[in-house]
């Protein structure tokens, strides 16, 4: 596979100029996780505000993500991108101004700003994925490289934002990672492509974005395809594993400290919390390996690799929840984010080759909003049972039981699909 991402980065150079610009700029936003999930626990000492915190970071996506699909579906999805780093390099800047306890709020609009503009660049970037690539192969191997790019980026920023932040402090985080989008918005201004589904379009006016018959439309699309229609479950079944946002900085700041050197409690607490966000990364990087061959457009096959990995995710979060150590907390860790960034490679190599150019935003954008809305109410009810007095751990294996759920749903929905096609 190693072999595949070389020879694609090599000889399709708007792929590499994209890889790039998701590598400077994802490496940034992991150091801003751990600064944001260390500040808000040293301020407050409650989970539920890490539960917010996580809330604000992928909500405002159920909420952008249809008018995030409609403007990509109606403009150049590279100036959308553009646009969303520039806005970002400035929001993330006014996170050197929120960092007492009366301006939590203030970080909390900044959160809900970024992840507005992050709705902005990653629905552009899955729907331009395929225009600069050259045939299904090479859509295979990019989405496999980019979950994997997301993998090594979250285990080099969680581990390195971590000791950064305790060695140089969080604004030093901060200006990193508002100076990372500056350099991604550079990376895109030099890839060269055509963009057809923006030709021939009117100009976009401000009233168009409250015009809700293309994101009907959009539906529409959705419903007269029976083979979509399973394939959106996968994501939002993931996202039911959405509460170690709140589960992994609650165990590494309290359960699991990285004591000793001389560390005083809030280091100690942010580079427990860094070793287990980055074996977070280091499954996830594992996962799209193991599951890339696993890949097949027959649904007879594709079905059972699905529940592999939400098996093998299952298995990870129960084994968190029994950990004794540090050490093994960090394994477990691994072995969930593989099975989920197995089945998240799947769905979006899956929806990309089957929804046309044209409606591709508004598919990816649903798909997005479904999973953002499973993150956000496992993170919700995480954080109200950590603080309702539940051990963190035993919140973990309550997670992993609710991975049955989405298996269940998955082969009820792959049924249907077989019996209408």
């Amino acid at each position: 596979m190693l072999t595949a991402y070389a020879n694609l980065l090599r000889t399709n150079p708007n792929v590499r100029r994209l890889w790039m610009a998701q590598v400077v700029s994802e490496i940034g936003d992991w150091f801003n996780a751990v600064a944001i999930f260390s500040l808000l626990l040293e301020l407050t000492g409650s989970a539920r505000t890490v539960a917010l915190a996580t809330v604000f970071m992928v909500f405002p996506q159920v909420l952008t993500s249809p008018i995030a699909g409609v403007l990509n579906d109606r403009m150049s999805r590279r100036r959308v991108m553009i646009f969303a780093d520039i806005a970002r390099f400035f929001i993330i800047g006014g996170m050197l101004f929120a960092q007492s306890a009366d301006r939590i709020w203030m970080l909390y609009v900044l959160m809900f700003l970024e992840t507005v503009m992050w709705a902005l660049f990653e629905h552009g970037r899955s729907s331009l994925m395929p225009n600069l690539c050259r045939d299904e192969k090479e859509i295979l191997t990019a989405n496999a490289l980019g979950a994997t790019t997301w993998a090594v980026n979250f285990f080099l920023g969680a581990a390195l934002g971590g000791f950064v932040a305790a060695s140089l402090g969080r604004n030093a985080v901060f200006i990193m990672d508002a100076l990372t989008f500056l350099v991604s918005a550079w990376l895109l201004t030099r890839i060269v492509t055509t963009e057809a589904h923006a030709e021939g379009q009117a100009p976009l006016r401000f009233r168009d974005l409250f015009d809700f018959s293309p994101i009907l439309e959009g539906w529409r699309y959705i419903q007269s395809h029976a083979n979509l229609k399973p394939i959106l479950l996968i994501k939002a079944g993931v996202g039911l594993i959405g509460a170690n946002w709140v589960l992994l900085p609650v165990l590494g700041e309290g359960v699991f400290k990285l004591d000793g050197w001389g560390l005083s409690p809030s280091q100690a607490g942010m580079l427990g919390m860094s070793t287990l966000m980055g074996a977070r990364g280091v499954g996830s990087f594992i996962g799209p390996m193991l599951g890339s061959p696993l890949v097949s457009m027959q649904l007879s096959r594709l079905h059972w690799s699905i529940c592999l990995g939400f098996a093998i995710a299952c298995a990870g979060y129960m084994g968190l929840g029994l950990a004794p150590s540090l050490g093994l907390a960090a394994i477990a860790v691994v072995i969930g984010h593989a099975g989920t960034s197995m089945n998240y490679v799947f769905s979006s190599t899956l929806v990309q080759t089957l929804s046309e150019d044209k409606f591709r935003g508004r598919v990816t954008s649903l798909e997005f909003a479904l999973m953002m809305t499973s993150i956000s109410l496992s993170s919700f009810f995480a954080g109200e049972a950590i603080d309702s007095g539940i051990p963190a751990q035993r919140v973990a294996t309550y997670v992993a039981a609710l991975t049955a759920l989405p298996v269940l749903l998955w082969l009820w929905a792959t049924r249907q699909w077989s019996k209408s096609s």
